[in-house]
């Protein structure tokens, strides 16, 4: 005991540099007042191996406080400061043994993020006095066993303290079916950065994507939930900082709980919290779900010589898997560093996680990057593991929307169709399908049939719906739908990686020319394809996602990797509504999700079966040849790219709430992936007897088909054709 710790005992005085006990429960920072009415703060860190933990509080000027925690309960080490107010900036440093063979790495040198801190403040700069081990050491091949002892405090952020004031009690979450979701995914800062109607000074931020002139445009839209980009604290890599660029899409986590700073209009103090559920409630305001992109299967921690922030210096073995040396780390992500899920207390940071982003931050879903790599075992990816298992029985997080990305760049991590109930996956078969066929690289329909139809041979097995499949054409990773029909290379350039990122296999057919261009047959025809795409995937069976701006014709430049470019190249243009021919694809892309909306048959809740429900009765989908006539087994393998795809609202087998049977309009889609016009007739009795066009992507405006006639599907075109309930036999 120290001499003023002696003297404060014998006064009867609690120590003020010495923690009250506190609670071992919940883990974090939390703000309370006592029976007293007095206001503290209770700190709790799990850290079952540690030989000793400091909170650091740090004041204004950068000074900074040490105070060790000394109770420890159940492996947490906990302690309650009185005085301590929302708003202070704190960290750990965490005392243990340094040996790296066996995957131990404590270093208190390092100042560590609190795993569980609600905000967080400053960023992370890039300094070999982050890094645990000595990086300058002569020998690399033994570096990262040798400890560095310098102070990282200076180069790393701190915690918040937050207070915990919001019940949600005036909130009312739009909980929109699976079958009628429209997913958009989009940036917070890239959404509105240069939109004309959002103050400049909200550009940006979640309170700029809070703003009506946001809103407005996707309400106008009509999509039914915003898929966002990594909203977690995240960090900027290295060789990033170094290159004088930014991580802008944000897949490299440092907080689970904290709301991304540097998004905030208010402040980093904790007023970040506060803003982002202000964007919650807003956007809910309009009907519209709010869907995090959450990065759980790596850290911004990076391999054994990237920065000391937080997991690593406070359990590095009980956190991330190591390698069979266990002075490495197993990478199954490709950044470094897996999230090791089968250790129990890193499924509870996950859930814990899931959790506090419902109830606490009222968002309505995750979609999971690389979320093969959360389920794998010991001996591969298996989907009865642990973490999977965690969410499936969870009482909360089993009832909101769950998406995985089903891959990762590990042995047998490719995953697609093989999530269970409960999981919806982003579907890349579709993707390249459609790409394929509108490109021409794949004349043959075998591929799209399935793909147009909810993707059965993926997801029917075990129970799972059509809207299992997330269908898409573009994500944030890749060419735009623009530069999909504009470019058919790569141009990576200003990444400052010698073009050598991004993937080479991208699908695309510049249409004659590679890149802009002012020849006006060329343009047409993108534009063309453009409408086709855009058609396709609002058309199909499933449950669609658009990117943010392909509906204003948004560009790149041919960039496929624009992780790193936070301007103009990312962020949206709105100047293109004021060219006519992006208003007419924005003004298409509305009406199509209208459609969609308005017609149960276009989002089907169950697989098709091909048969009729009654004998005698219409089959609920049938597929037709350019002659009129259903197709035979040679027909899906001709090289000719032609489709006719009938979905009939009289054979549908739904019921509605009340259990009453569904009926629709029927619609007949068809599609022409071949240059040149095509004659189709449309199919006879027992068919529908009477089209009117809906859709034309080669002849914007109405026209009538008539009656058992022959309609022209010009090159690269597709029709859809509704046949009203009145005229669906002849």
């Amino acid at each position: 005991m120290t001499a003023r710790q002696q003297r404060t005992a014998h006064e009867g005085r609690p120590d003020p540099a010495v923690p009250w006990p506190g609670s071992w429960q919940p883990l974090g920072a939390r703000f309370r007042t006592d029976q007293d009415g007095r206001p503290g703060t209770n700190f709790a860190l799990w850290a079952p191996d540690a030989e000793a933990v400091e909170l650091c509080l740090f004041a204004e000027d950068g000074g900074e406080t040490r105070h060790p925690l000394t109770e420890r309960t159940f492996q947490t080490w906990h302690g309650y400061l009185p005085g301590v107010l929302p708003g202070t900036r704190y960290g750990y440093r965490v005392h243990g043994r340094w040996d790296p063979w066996t995957g131990a790495r404590w270093n208190p040198a390092k100042l560590l993020l609190d795993p569980y801190a609600r905000a967080v403040d400053g960023s992370y700069t890039a300094h070999d006095a982050t890094c645990a081990a000595v990086r300058g050491w002569p020998e690399q091949d033994v570096a990262d066993t040798v400890r560095d002892n310098r102070d990282s405090a200076p180069y790393v952020p701190k915690a918040v303290v937050v207070h915990d004031d919001d019940d949600w009690y005036d909130d009312q979450r739009p909980k929109t079916p699976w079958a009628e979701t429209v997913l958009y995914e989009l940036h917070v800062r890239g959404f509105t950065m240069r939109h004309p109607g959002v103050p400049r000074e909200l550009r940006g931020t979640y309170a700029g994507l809070a703003h009506p002139a946001a809103i407005g445009h996707l309400v106008d839209l009509g999509v039914t939930a915003v898929e966002l980009l990594p909203v977690h604290q995240y960090a900027d890599e290295d060789h990033l900082q170094q290159r004088g660029l930014t991580n802008y899409w944000g897949y490299n986590t440092l907080g689970f709980f904290a709301p991304h700073a540097g998004y905030a209009a208010s402040g980093s103090r904790g007023q970040q919290v506060g803003e982002f559920k202000r964007m919650v409630r807003a956007l809910h305001a309009a009907g519209i779900e709010v869907i995090l992109d959450v990065v759980y299967n790596h850290t911004a921690e990076s391999g054994v010589m990237g920065p000391s922030l937080s997991l690593r210096g406070i359990d590095n073995a009980g956190y991330y898997r190591l390698d069979r040396s266990r002075r490495g780390y197993a990478d199954y992500t490709g950044c470094g560093n897996t999230l090791d899920t089968r250790q129990p207390h890193a499924v509870r940071l996950i859930t814990d996680s899931l959790r506090y982003w419902v109830t606490e931050m009222g968002v309505d879903g995750f979609r999971f990057d690389l979320a093969a790599a959360l389920a794998r075992g010991s001996d591969g990816v298996e989907m009865h593991h642990p973490f999977l298992g965690a969410v499936s029985q969870d009482p909360l997080l089993s009832r909101v929307k769950l998406i995985a990305e089903p891959w990762d760049v590990g042995p047998g991590g490719y995953q697609v169709g093989g999530f269970p109930p409960l999981w919806a996956e982003w579907n890349d078969k579709y993707r390249d399908a459609v790409r394929d066929f509108w490109r021409g690289a794949r004349l043959d329909v075998r591929e799209l049939g399935y793909r147009l139809s909810g993707s059965s041979d993926l997801y029917q097995r075990g129970g799972r719906r059509p809207y299992a499949s997330v269908n898409f054409v573009t994500a944030h990773d890749g060419f735009t739908l623009r530069d999909l029909v504009s470019y058919d290379r790569k141009h990576n350039e200003a990444n400052g990686e010698q073009n050598r990122d991004g993937t080479d296999d991208n699908r695309s057919w510049n249409c004659g020319v590679e890149g802009e261009t002012e020849d006006p047959e060329v343009r047409g025809l993108r534009v063309r394809q453009l409408r086709n795409l855009m058609s396709t995937l609002l058309l199909s069976t499933g449950v669609p996602m658009l990117t943010a701006g392909d509906e204003l014709g948004r560009t790149q430049g041919g960039n496929n990797n624009a992780y790193c470019q936070d301007n103009e190249t990312s962020w949206l243009d709105w100047t293109l509504l004021a060219d006519p021919q992006w208003r007419e694809l924005t003004a298409l892309t509305g009406t199509l999700i209208r459609l969609r909306r308005r017609h149960p048959v276009l989002r089907q809740r169950a697989f098709f079966s091909g048969r009729a429900a009654e004998p005698g009765g219409q089959r609920d989908l049938v597929w037709f040849n350019a002659r009129g006539k259903e197709m035979t087994e040679g027909d899906w393998y001709a090289p000719d790219g032609v489709l006719g795809m009938l979905l009939s609202g009289s054979a549908m087998s739904e019921r509605d709430e009340h259990g009453c049977e569904l009926t629709d309009d029927s619609f007949l889609l068809l599609l022409n992936g071949g240059s040149v016009d095509v004659p189709f007739t449309l199919p006879g009795e027992p068919w529908p007897c009477r089209y009117e066009t809906v859709v034309d992507t080669a002849r914007p405006g109405p026209q009538d088909p008539g009656r058992g006639g022959v309609v022209t599907l010009a090159g690269r075109s597709l029709q859809l054709l509704r046949a009203p309930a009145g005229h669906q036999a002849g």
